[in-house]
């Protein structure tokens, strides 16, 4: 069973499922919905806990146990076993198909992991959970959609803002819904319920931006300037080494050059990203860009990327950060960078 992320709370109201399988790509989403499963739980008789942590070495039959053991005054139990990297592993996996076999009768369930790529979201172990269960998938929102996110939030306090505040504290947590969170809970104590006015948001968030690399690989492939800009500047004032900036943008170039240079030879885009191992919501992100450059553009962001590489070593006069700057212009803006 599925349930979506903004389903779960009224799916909470009524029987609860046996076990809960919650994972997503942002830390608060999955912290919310094992925080609404627990209190869901506790309404319904589960009022002991164990917590079970599946690192290196974890003995999978502790989860059994956990299940068998029965209190003495006849309480149920909330088993909460958590796998931080995600993978159980062929012990674990095996536990886990078993677990979903014959869920405990007298224990909930609640399995939380970290975001899941494709394959281990087909595995058989998450498959028999979801069968025996419910399974949770928590997707932060996107770039775009964060400003209508925060806006949701400031109504559960009774709090508004106009369309610039939402941008405003959009562009400052920079995808960092913690962070986020963080600045709408702070808005609540600083200020009453109510509109709240673009100067007490400016005066209340602070610039809680997470620049990574990541981020700015993902600008440069979707071509937005302004974040790939901004995200550089963030890099560069956080001290972030200048090989591993290179080694981000150029590993998003020389994938944008193996496809070109596959298709040219007549093979398939699909089969093309499959071996330049572009997976996810990053296969939109490579065929905006490559809308953009064509192979002899993406040959030409090599050439810069290599005249960057010298710079690092020594060889060559030019500003490191401004050649970086322009490197990404060539994939997210090629006719701005060539002006």
């Amino acid at each position: 069973m599925q349930i979506p992320g903004e389903r779960l709370a009224t799916h909470l109201t009524g029987e609860l499922r046996p076990l809960y399988v919650v994972y997503g790509d942002d830390p608060l989403l999955v912290i919310e919905a094992s925080d609404a499963i627990r209190a869901a739980a506790r309404r319904q008789g589960f009022d002991e806990r164990t917590v079970l942590t599946a690192l290196a070495g974890f003995n999978w039959t502790q989860l059994h146990h956990a299940a068998g053991a029965r209190s003495l005054f006849g309480g149920r139990t909330l088993i909460e076993l958590r796998i931080p990297n995600g993978k159980p592993g062929r012990e674990g996996g095996a536990a886990l198909q078993d677990y979903a076999k014959h869920p405990s009768p007298d224990a909930l369930l609640l399995v939380t992991l970290p975001e899941l790529d494709w394959k281990d979201e087909k595995a058989a172990w998450l498959n028999a959970l979801g069968n025996a269960g419910a399974v949770v998938k928590l997707n932060a929102p996107k770039l775009a959609d964060l400003p209508a996110w925060i806006a949701a939030r400031l109504r559960q306090q009774g709090q508004s803002a106009d369309a610039e505040g939402l941008a405003f504290i959009a562009e400052r947590v920079e995808g960092n819904l913690l962070a986020a969170h963080q600045e709408i809970q702070k808005l609540a104590l600083l200020h009453p319920p109510g509109a709240l006015t673009r100067e007490a948001i400016r005066e209340a968030v602070l610039d809680v931006a997470r620049y990574d690399l990541d981020a700015l690989r993902d600008a440069m492939l979707a071509g937005d300037v302004a974040r790939f800009t901004r995200t550089l500047d963030g890099l560069r004032q956080e001290g972030e080494a200048p090989p591993l900036v290179l080694w981000a943008l150029t590993e998003e170039i020389r994938a944008l050059a193996q496809i070109h240079s596959g298709l040219a030879n007549g093979q398939t885009l699909d089969g093309l990203l499959r071996d330049a191992r572009v997976w996810g919501a990053r296969q939109g992100l490579i065929k905006q860009a490559l809308r953009r450059v064509g192979a002899t553009g993406a040959a030409a962001c090599l050439t810069h990327a290599a005249r960057i590489d010298r710079l690092i070593k020594g060889i060559g006069n030019g500003n490191l950060w401004d050649e970086f700057l322009r490197l990404g212009l060539l994939v997210a803006a090629p006719a701005t960078a060539r002006r």
